[in-house]
């Protein structure tokens, strides 16, 4: 006590005493709050280009107005370190702001003090309270909002020393941490886990608890309540006030970030916790190797939970083992508490946050959660920050944050993909199976609403069965799905007389789900091998009753391929029933009828990304989101921001140019071929042989004068494959083969490293042409592997192709619906076309945009693209290329005059 009296009256400069009273007088004084400025510089770890300083003012004010900012910075041009600068500078000047505030409620306590405490009833209008009870209330709110200053000022200034002296502790003690008791502990729990020995019921965990009412929960004891309330820990108070809440698409692109903000001038000041998943995070071996994202999150929770009722029970018997307490044996509160300091101390990525998990015995999972409170700095996923219940379970309260989302060019999509649940009739089968043994096993000892709820659930699934086993009227010749509005499907499907939020309600507060994946997995081998004979869900009452011999077995349907699986679908098809409960414009729900059972499925397609985007608006103090490419940024408004009502002067708008000189790019629209031919890759015209003998002698000329690296890129993998083979056929790769050793995109993901180094290898050993081979030519696909997130650096990349435009298959149920969806939903653009039309195009700009990002990635790098065919010379299209491309981009409209500047181009260049 005698510490935080001396720590706050040197920080605010009078007594405690005198401070509250000041606070408690200070009703009638309004002190407003002062805007910041954008300095003139920031804090930067080297001499900032212009345009990063441009930005960091842009991003400040932004930040200080509570605006929505959107933000494109071309890759190279130093888009992190501009964040983390910008950012973290206003964030630092608004706590400052904050504590002078507090300074001058302290400057003007003399006159204030002195005021009668009667006179903080005069604007009262209540004349029937007498002046000393609405004096008495007025008092004790005050003196509340000072305990509450007076908490929070000496949690902070107590885990302030706390940090410091834990990190001195650890690195005093670091290698002499008695391991090998601690590892021989751990050992003998994991031991446990494997074979625990109790006298108690074996299924008591599995069995579903006791149930009373719709109104009333279950009987839970304390330790289950506060698991499913958000699968949170003693919620800590929010001692760091506003912080910053960043978030990416990827782990990698997150670790990226992480030592971005070591290398600036904030990775000493700053507090910074790094969240994700517990199959990125989880320490104890016995659960990662389950490999499930569902597995190890039902066993984590498992363990967690057994750990919590060993502190909570009694003394066992001595029948029971006393050799160590089942549950996890990284879940150690105080330990976690270590840990939670130690991560907070430093600033450190995921794989230093496990290593530090495993240095002190500490789980880094639920460690990095216990940090957000004192962090200032949050770095995230994707789907944490997106997904509202996620964010709860997490314990991220947005309200007076700011919130910036980096690679957001695909964020549409991406909040769509989130939210929509899709479900096949193996999944279905599967659960029906599982469901129906677990109620055979255990009806004796469900209770009658259990029983119920149950009953019900099977009916859903049954049903579900039933309609997907309805063939067309006419067998189509190629994949046939069916849309339907919420309120039709549920009538088509024959479950509209069922309270779906009912059984949700159920679902969550029993946790029938965990359940039924502990019944699989214990009796696993019953369960998979059992053959529960029932009535084919595929037949209707009807045909049931004239066909009463004809019997199916759900074993047949729902034939488990990996055994080695042991979990269930309950759970995904959970998410399919919560989906249903969306308002009916929102989205909609495909059904596809063809195929084999696991190719018949239900989806939830979200047509309104909006409704789960606005909470993140409405909470945060500002949200900025910020590319490489953004480009078309009217997508982002229309869809996010306009219909949720956010008015245009609260929306930012930021593009910068490139850093490189403008002579270091050569962009150029192609529309005619070496023999005149024009090039129309239309889905109509692009096989023709004509076309691809003409895309061939291009290629093969720019080969001939570019050095190192050429990346091709084709709209689609069927394309890529007939272009190369008519190339094959035609001699033009044997051709091209004499200036660049090709290279193929490969469509499996663990053959990628091996073919890009193969690349890179090639140009390197290439480059002082010798046997005639000046580099290499990759021929890629847009929107495949290596048409985001790959850096063609240098020879890498010194010329990018786009052959054709990317427009995505336009007689997809899916994208046919949402274009439906926008037409009746927005308004006709300045030229008259539609929503739909809009975003069609849309779609196919944002992958050209990616695609041509890969090249040029820092001040000193140059590079050529070429966009061959003729709709690139239309207006529509070059407005939604990258502002500081569109503004050096040539119509070259006959290849004469496009070889000769590509030629000129890298002339210049050979003294570099």
């Amino acid at each position: 006590h005698v510490l935080w009296h001396a720590f706050l009256t040197s920080w605010i400069g009078v007594s405690v005493e005198n401070f509250c009273w000041i606070i408690m007088a200070s009703k009638d004084v309004e002190t407003p709050e002062i805007l910041l400025q954008p300095p003139n510089s920031f804090p930067f770890p080297f001499d900032a280009y212009a345009i990063q300083v441009d930005f960091m003012k842009s991003l400040y004010s932004t930040l200080e107005d509570g605006c929505f900012g959107i933000f494109e910075s071309p890759t190279g041009t130093g888009k992190s370190l501009s964040l983390i600068c910008g950012a973290l500078k206003w964030l630092e000047d608004h706590k400052l702001r904050e504590e002078r505030r507090i300074q001058e409620l302290l400057t003007s306590s003399e006159c204030i003090s002195t005021k009668p405490a009667a006179g903080f009833a005069e604007d009262v209008t209540k004349d029937d309270e007498p002046d000393w009870i609405r004096d008495f209330d007025e008092t004790k709110a005050q003196k509340d909002k000072v305990e509450k200053l007076k908490r929070t000022l000496e949690a902070k200034a107590m885990h302030e020393a706390r940090l410091i002296r834990v990190k001195k502790e650890y690195l005093r003690n670091k290698g002499s941490i008695k391991r090998k008791s601690e590892d021989a502990k751990i050992t003998a729990v994991n031991e446990e886990l494997r074979n625990v020995d109790d006298v108690k019921d074996p299924d008591e965990d599995i069995i579903l608890p006791e149930y009373h009412s719709d109104e009333d929960d279950f009987k839970f004891d304390k330790q289950q309540s506060e698991e499913l309330d958000s699968d949170s820990d003693i919620e800590m108070e929010d001692i760091a006030g506003c912080k910053i809440y960043y978030c990416s698409r990827t782990h990698s692109q997150l670790s990226q970030f992480i030592h971005e903000v070591i290398k600036s001038p904030y990775g000493n000041k700053i507090h910074v916790t790094s969240l994700a998943s517990r199959q990125n995070m989880c320490t104890n071996e016995q659960v990662r190797r389950l490999g499930s994202v569902q597995l190890i999150n039902d066993r984590c929770l498992e363990l967690k939970r057994n750990k919590q009722k060993a502190k909570s029970d009694k003394p066992p018997p001595k029948k029971r083992k006393q050799s160590a307490s089942p549950g996890c044996p990284y879940y150690k509160p105080d330990l976690i508490e270590t840990f939670k300091d130690l991560a907070l101390s430093e600033v450190q990525d995921i794989e230093q946050l496990i290593s530090l998990g495993k240095e002190v015995k500490a789980c880094p999972y639920y460690g990095t959660r216990r940090a957000v409170p004192q962090a200032d700095l949050v770095v995230l996923p994707y789907n944490t920050l997106l997904h509202a219940p996620t964010r709860k379970a997490v314990g991220i309260r947005l309200k007076g944050s700011v919130v910036i989302i980096d690679e957001a060019h695909n964020l549409l999509d991406t909040i769509c993909n989130i939210h929509s649940v899709e479900v096949n009739g193996k999944q279905i089968a599967k659960a029906f199976s599982q469901l129906s043994q677990y109620k055979q096993r255990y009806k004796d000892k469900l209770t009658a609403k259990n029983f119920m709820y149950v009953t019900q659930i099977l009916q859903i699934l049954q049903c579900f069965l039933q309609m997907l086993k309805r063939k067309p009227m006419k067998e189509p010749t190629e994949e046939f799905k069916r849309l339907y509005q919420m309120n039709d499907f549920l009538f088509e499907a024959g479950i509209d007389n069922l309270n779906l939020f009912k059984i949700l309600k159920y679902c969550e507060k029993s946790q029938i789900s965990k359940k039924l994946n502990g019944f699989v997995d214990k009796y696993f081998e019953s369960v998979s091998s059992s053959n529960v004979t029932v009535r084919s869900a595929a037949l209707s009452k009807g045909e049931s009753s004239q066909r009463d011999n004809k019997t199916t077995t759900i074993g047949s349907l729902a034939t488990i391929e990996d055994q080695y699986q042991r979990s269930s679908p309950l759970m995904l098809i959970e998410s399919f029933l919560n989906a249903l409960t969306n308002m009916s414009a929102d989205g909609r729900i495909c059904v596809t009828l063809t195929g084999e059972m696991t190719n018949l499925n239900f989806k939830f397609l979200l047509l309104n990304p909006s409704v789960h985007f606005e909470e993140i608006v409405k909470d945060s103090r500002a949200v900025v989101v910020a590319g490489g490419t953004m480009q078309p940024i009217s997508e982002f408004k229309e869809q996010l921001l306009y219909t949720y009502g956010v008015p245009d002067d609260r929306i930012r708008e930021f593009s910068c140019g490139h850093v490189i000189p403008k002579d270091n790019l050569l962009a150029l629209c192609l529309s005619h071929g070496p023999t005149g031919v024009q090039f129309d890759f239309t889905f109509k015209s692009r096989n023709s042989e004509e076309q691809m003998k003409e895309l061939g002698r291009t290629v093969l000329n720019i080969c001939n004068i570019i050095p190192g690296g050429v990346v091709c890129f084709f709209p689609s993998y069927k394309h890529e494959e007939t272009v190369f083979s008519f190339w094959m056929k035609n001699g033009i790769i044997e051709s091209i083969s004499k200036k660049k050793q090709i290279f193929r995109e490969p469509k499996l993901s663990s053959q990628l490293d091996t073919v890009l180094g193969q690349y890179a290898r090639c140009i390197k050993c290439n480059s002082e042409n010798k046997n005639g081979i000046t580099g290499a030519l990759l021929l890629s696909v847009v929107g495949g592997k290596m048409s985001e997130g790959i850096n063609f650096s240098d020879n890498l990349g010194r010329c990018v192709i786009m052959v054709g435009l990317p427009f995505p298959n336009l007689k997809s149920a899916e994208l046919e619906e949402k274009m439906r969806y926008l037409d009746r939903t927005m308004k006709l653009d300045e030229k008259g076309r539609s929503g739909g039309q809009v975003h069609y195009e849309n779609l196919c700009m944002k992958a050209v945009n990616q695609s041509i990002g890969r090249a040029i990635r820092h001040a000193g790098d140059y590079a050529s693209v070429l966009l061959i065919d003729h709709r690139y010379q239309k207006d529509s299209i070059k407005s939604k290329l990258p502002h500081w491309m569109a503004k050096c981009l040539v119509d070259a409209v006959y290849f004469g005059s496009a070889y000769g500047c590509i030629r000129k181009f890298f002339k210049s260049k050979e003294v570099l």
